[in-house]
């Protein structure tokens, strides 16, 4: 396959500097766009590497569904039993949410279990907000249209790679583009940063979620900026001199190259190299909360991400789009050892960002939301469960319509209108319409939205309510 010039210098970039700056590319497809980019916005992306089992994260509490539930889950519910200090899925034991729209569900009810505590605390509050059953579509389905393949359905499903690609690209594994990049592009169209630099972000390596037309991403390290190697060092090949030399090499004057595709990859060292450095001075000084994250790799992230947009000033940013993530979520085995501890870090993990985002005064301009390849089987397999397809998702932050669980949940039995088998759920929301509430609440019009999200067309809500400024 041929590469674009662009690319190709995206991915050289980032692989000899471990970060990238933004690459400004052909702006006419976007010229027509004016979104609106007053004040400051983020999203962060948790995604949830392995497929989050969604059936033991939002549980049934009312007695009746709670009953139903434990018949089909007992075998792995008794692998709960054997835990010091006792099962932690017992009714008893569960968070129970009273939710603002709790007529919604006509009378059943809902829980978390309590190794997520600190975001029923936020569900409670109002600053947080459960989606369910989300998941990539081509259009909305039905069983039935499941089983006769009457209805054009997302390819490759419950493949782990291709399931992580299509959920943050609406393709599966190749996609070029993700939908955090595309939101990030119409935003750099509109003039929200003038230097697209530190548009978007990501802690955890290269990523598609965050790959734009417009928009290259910028990584850093669990400590925060990376070091350019050879030049942050202070020595290189034993040699004091070296980095001196090597980074006045590394910014030759473009007079000196011969072509374009040198002088273009020599102004892409440059900027890596000014980039790092204006981020790595900026966190000498000490972080600006108090906040205490836990001692986890995901709260590290998510500490990082809070210290970056405490310098949105520095940087000259409006609008931001990070990724952050951790994994262990496929739980094929041993499911009740691992889920509890899983939950724990994530929920301590996003209380301190939600904190953290208190403390410096933007938690209404700042949002971070769960996501994974897909649920998993409301079946076990002894002691753990399969890939599914539909999930629950947390909304977090001051700009969520938060007391309140959005979408249809289907009940916990099997055969349902929504059960592709096993309790594989057929999502009844679209990664679409999930990305379109973010991008209305970020400042993109009808217009916009449907060039950041080709997918959108194929279904007629496009706002889900669940962000200040959408229909509730």
């Amino acid at each position: 396959m041929r590469s674009s010039r662009r690319q190709f210098l995206k991915t050289s970039a980032a692989l000899t500097f471990g970060s990238a700056a933004g690459f400004m590319g052909d702006l006419h497809r976007f010229n027509a766009f004016a979104a609106d980019t007053g004040g400051y916005r983020a999203l962060v992306c948790v995604f949830l590497f392995g497929g989050m089992d969604c059936h033991d994260t939002v549980l049934p509490y009312d007695t009746g569904s709670y009953n139903q539930y434990t018949d089909i889950r007992r075998e792995l519910f008794n692998r709960y039993d054997d835990l010091e200090g006792g099962s932690t899925r017992e009714r008893e034991r569960l968070l129970a949410m009273t939710l603002a729209n709790a007529s919604d569900f006509g009378g059943r009810q809902f829980a978390l279990p309590p190794e997520l505590g600190p975001l029923h605390e936020l569900v409670d509050s109002g600053t947080a907000a459960i989606v369910s059953n989300v998941g990539p579509l081509v259009t909305p389905v039905t069983r039935t249209e499941f089983e006769a393949r009457s209805a054009p359905l997302p390819p490759r499903l419950f493949s782990h790679n291709d399931q992580q690609s299509t959920w943050m690209a609406s393709q599966p594994e190749g996609a070029r583009f993700g939908w955090g990049g595309r939101l990030a592009d119409i935003m750099l169209a509109a003039s929200a940063n003038p230097d697209a630099t530190f548009t978007v972000i990501s802690t955890s390596g290269n990523t598609v979620f965050l790959s734009g037309e417009l928009a290259g991403q910028f990584e850093v390290g669990t400590n925060g900026p990376q070091d350019i190697r050879a030049i942050s060092d202070g020595s290189f090949l034993g040699s004091n001199a070296l980095p001196d030399i090597y980074e006045a090499h590394l910014r030759a004057q473009n007079e000196s190259l011969v072509n374009y595709l040198q002088q273009d990859y020599a102004n892409a060292v440059r900027r890596s190299i000014d980039a790092n450095r204006t981020l790595s001075e900026s966190f000498d000084a000490p972080a600006p909360f108090a906040t205490a994250f836990p001692e986890t790799n995901l709260a590290r992230q998510l500490q990082v991400v809070a210290r970056i947009i405490a310098l949105r000033d520095v940087l000259g940013v409006r609008r931001q789009v990070f990724f952050v993530s951790t994994g262990g979520f496929d739980t094929h085995s041993n499911q009740a050892n691992s889920i509890p501890r899983l939950h724990g870090g994530i929920a301590g993990a996003m209380r301190a960002f939600y904190d953290a985002t208190v403390e410096m005064g933007v938690a209404n301009d700042v949002a971070s939301f769960t996501a994974s390849d897909f649920g998993r089987t409301l079946t076990v397999n002894r002691d753990g469960t399969d890939h599914g397809w539909g999930a629950h998702h947390f909304v977090v932050g001051g700009g969520v319509q938060g007391n309140r669980m959005y979408g249809s949940f289907p009940p916990p039995t099997i055969g349902h209108s929504q059960d592709s088998g096993n309790g594989r759920l057929i999502p009844t929301t679209s990664v679409d319409q999930f990305a379109a509430t973010f991008g209305r609440w970020f400042g993109l019009n009808d217009t916009e939205l449907n060039d950041a999200l080709p997918g959108l067309s194929g279904f007629s809500t496009t706002d889900l309510g669940f962000m200040d400024g959408g229909v509730v």
